[in-house]
């Protein structure tokens, strides 16, 4: 297995990579065409953030390993949740945006029972994609809507600097490498991460809920952490949000774009439920610690700990 094991690793350095220089190339050439600063962070580099598993996603449909994207994308969601969340509010407490409690998480928990709707049937067809598609349409008119009316930015100066500062020529260059290093280290990863499950006997399901979820994640649970560090986290809960919408509106409708595919049971009755749980669990800390305003460290030992005992769930199963 050692081939499969170091495309898994390569694939997830260069899928990492590969996916910021792609949306920067991808924003910058948008500015550059005359696309707005807003509508470029809304779009571009919102969705941009959700872009290694998109493209896991749409190289494990094509190799008819469906239920592995559906499991990429649930668990990233849980890993967003449970690991990136609990391991940075260890790290330092992490402030609370209560204006998240009244439009981002009422929002995101609107969607998450949707994408239950779509799955209830275990089959994720084209219709079920295009449902989610409008879902996403929506989300962004009303993200759009807010910031505009906020007028607060939806990117962080270093990276809309970053974007203004890109040549027009740079820019169409990192939009073409990165796309096609994106594709190359996605479809490495999904080989590796299938061979293994082969080998090992372990359903593409598991294999995208651990490896592949938790390996897309890491992107996140770095940043976060870093800005932990430097005491600038007051943005991962907001950041998690906005990733976990994007997942289950811009990841998980790609199968059913591509191909009919059979939802393995478990990925509805077991996933899903979780993935739900700890978005409820998510806005019952918000309400419990908002006089605090703060997410804190016993919070983060309960996040991390439910993420413990899911991967121990997970790995009885396959027993």
């Amino acid at each position: 297995m050692y081939p499969e094991l170091a495309a898994i690793l390569l694939g997830l350095v260069f899928l990492v990579w590969s996916a910021d220089k792609f949306v920067i190339g991808a924003a910058a050439t948008a500015r550059h065409l005359g696309m707005s600063p807003l509508l470029v962070g809304l779009t571009i580099v919102s969705i941009g953030t959700s872009a290694p598993e998109m493209f896991v996603s749409a190289m494990a449909s094509l190799d008819g390993a469906g239920n592995l994207a559906i499991g990429n994308a649930i668990g990233s969601n849980i890993a967003n949740i449970a690991l990136v969340l609990g391991i940075t509010a260890l790290v330092a407490p992490i402030p609370l945006q209560r204006g998240l409690l009244k439009k981002e998480l009422p929002l995101l928990m609107l969607i998450s029972l949707l994408a239950g709707v779509v799955l209830m049937d275990l089959t994720l067809d084209l219709i079920d994609a295009l449902i989610l598609i409008a879902a996403l349409i929506f989300a962004l008119y009303l993200m759009f809507q807010q910031s505009s009316d906020s007028g607060e930015p939806v990117m962080d100066s270093d990276e809309a600097e970053e974007i203004e500062n890109t040549p027009t020529a740079k820019a169409v260059f990192w939009l073409v490498a990165g796309l096609l290093i994106l594709m190359a280290s996605s479809k490495a990863l999904v080989w590796g991460a299938t061979g293994i499950a082969s080998a090992m006997g372990v359903s593409d399901l598991i294999i995208g809920l651990t490896i592949v979820a938790i390996g897309t994640s890491l992107p996140e649970l770095a940043a976060s952490v870093t800005s932990a560090l430097k005491g600038h986290h007051d943005i991962a809960i907001g950041n998690v949000i906005g990733s976990n919408i994007f997942n289950l509106l811009a990841v998980m409708p790609i199968p059913g774009i591509l191909a009919v595919t059979a939802v393995d049971s478990m990925a509805l009755y077991r996933d899903y439920a979780v993935m739900m749980g700890l978005t409820v669990a998510l806005i019952l800390l918000f309400i419990i610690n908002y006089r605090t305003g703060i997410l804190g460290r016993v919070s983060g030992t309960l996040l991390t700990t439910s993420y413990a005992a899911y991967m121990f769930i997970l790995f009885m199963a396959n027993q």
